[in-house]
């Protein structure tokens, strides 16, 4: 049976193209900085000292191969159901239905996740409002805004992600000045980069923390797929996903690499400030910024503010692509007169709510086991890219070649190592043994995806669910 690559609309039918070019352009880059880079850089400092940059640089690989092959399929095919649909048409229903509903659960737990970091920043300036009551808000608004449009979720991610790099920029500006001694005002010692290798050498806790880095900082890159979901709302989806695509290699080396230098150069590896204080805070601390925690709070807060806007668009999206393939109920594939998904959204916030009530009432019960089970989903969402793309490619080349703007280098070997790779990362994260560390991450993860399969399969064999792209447009 001869599968085929159906012609791409400039928007999904339902949806409508309201995200501008400059829209794209910042999600695209706001998409790989995510709070974690704020918050989570200083534990994989402390544990690999300057060698975290190599950590962050192999991830970093992993990432731009990854969203290569998936600019590969977007280009040829953009749709708000982005791997999942590719899923779907390469490897079969089961699959499809499968990631689909791990990536929109992920999203879902990070909703809650952001959600309390917010709250918890807020609650400290103004004080008088609770916590739950920051967290309560913050969840209001911007799912208010995602109902309103697509344009009012571009317009806040432009202006979030606009935030995050000016400061990202400034950070790595100001820092590098320090490091040479030409920051005027500053009392930080030019030291170079002597840091990098002064302290126990650039390895101080030997090779093997290379790859104990890799486990702390690889989910902080998800969200970089998001701009191949938000390209199906788009006027010219097909550009706005190849330039996504052939930029994320200067977005990693910049935002992550470049900046993670700037903190390893001004500061010791094993300076207590960075665990104490976060990294960031104690990069700007050390040069003499006033006020560097309030600042970072600020930086911080935009970045979850961001995540939080950005993981209710994308979990309403999937939403929403598995209700026109009938893999959800059909009210989530339906649109209003303003191509807003809202019952894909409703249903994405009420479990983000529901999670956040886990978190205040049983953080090391429930709530863990949500963040555990969701832990190694990022993986295997990009295993199930790795995979799709090499069926995906043969079935474009005989379909529709001339859609192969954009290629995967050195098919299908590079894919093939990257799939290596994934796996790797996923056996040595069975070796962290820590609670809730990487095996609990792995095997919980696995075993509601191997659930989630059961289903699909279950339905598959009951003869539920259409063809894909056969549901036609519905208004509610």
């Amino acid at each position: 049976m001869t599968t085929t690559l159906p012609e791409a609309p400039p928007a999904e039918p339902g949806l409508k193209a309201g995200l501008k070019n400059r829209h794209l352009s910042m999600i695209a880059i706001g998409g790989v900085i995510g709070a974690g880079l704020f918050v989570g850089s200083g534990s994989g400092i402390a544990t690999a000292g300057p060698g975290i940059l190599i950590s962050y640089a192999l991830v970093g690989v992993l990432v731009v191969l990854v969203m290569r092959m998936l600019g590969e399929m977007a280009a040829a095919n953009p749709t708000s159901g982005s791997f999942s649909a590719y899923a779907d048409r390469a490897l079969g229903r089961w699959a499809g239905f499968t990631i689909g509903w791990l990536y929109w659960f992920f999203w879902v737990v990070v909703l809650a996740v952001e959600a309390t970091a917010g709250a918890k920043i807020l609650a400290g300036w103004i004080p008088a409002v609770p916590q739950w009551g920051w967290a309560l808000i913050v969840m209001v608004v911007l799912t208010a805004s995602n109902l309103a449009s697509v344009s009012s979720y571009g317009e806040f991610e432009f202006w979030f992600a606009g935030i995050k790099v000016v400061a990202i920029a400034a950070f790595i500006v100001i820092g590098g000045l320090a490091i040479f001694g030409l920051l005027p005002g500053s009392d930080h010692p030019a030291s170079g980069f002597s840091n990098l290798t002064a302290h126990g050498g650039f390895l101080p806790n030997g090779p093997g923390a290379i790859l104990t880095g890799v486990l702390m900082v690889v989910f902080s890159f998800m969200g970089s797929e998001i701009v191949t979901l938000a390209a199906g709302e788009s006027a010219d989806p097909q550009g706005a996903v190849t330039k996504a695509t052939n930029s994320v290699i200067w977005r990693i080396a910049v935002f992550y690499l470049g900046s993670i230098l700037i903190v390893v150069s001004l500061l010791r590896w094993d300076d207590p400030a960075i665990l104490k204080d976060g990294s960031y805070v104690a990069a700007l601390s050390s040069i003499g910024i006033p006020h560097a925690a309030q600042i970072m709070n600020a930086i911080v807060l935009t970045s979850v503010l961001s995540c939080l806007n950005s993981g209710l668009y994308t979990a309403s999206r999937m939403a929403f692509s598995l209700g026109r393939r009938s893999d959800a109920p059909a009210a989530f594939g339906r649109t209003t007169d303003r191509g807003v998904p809202r019952s894909a959204i409703l249903a994405s916030v009420v479990f983000g709510f529901v999670a956040v009530a886990f978190n205040y009432l049983w953080p090391d019960t429930v709530f863990q086991f949500l963040l555990n089970a969701s832990g190694a989903i990022a993986l295997f969402v990009w295993l199930v890219i790795c995979f799709s793309q090499l069926k995906m490619r043969r079935i474009i080349e005989r379909e529709a070649p001339e859609k192969l703007v954009v290629r995967m280098w050195l098919y299908p070997y590079l894919t093939w190592a990257t799939i290596g790779l994934i796996a790797f990362v996923l056996l040595y994260m069975l070796t962290d043994t820590a609670e809730g560390g990487g095996r609990d991450q792995v095997v919980l993860s696995t075993l509601v995806a191997v659930g989630v399969v059961v289903v699909a399969v279950v339905r598959q064999r009951l003869g539920r669910g259409a063809v894909p792209d056969a549901v036609t447009s519905a208004k509610e």
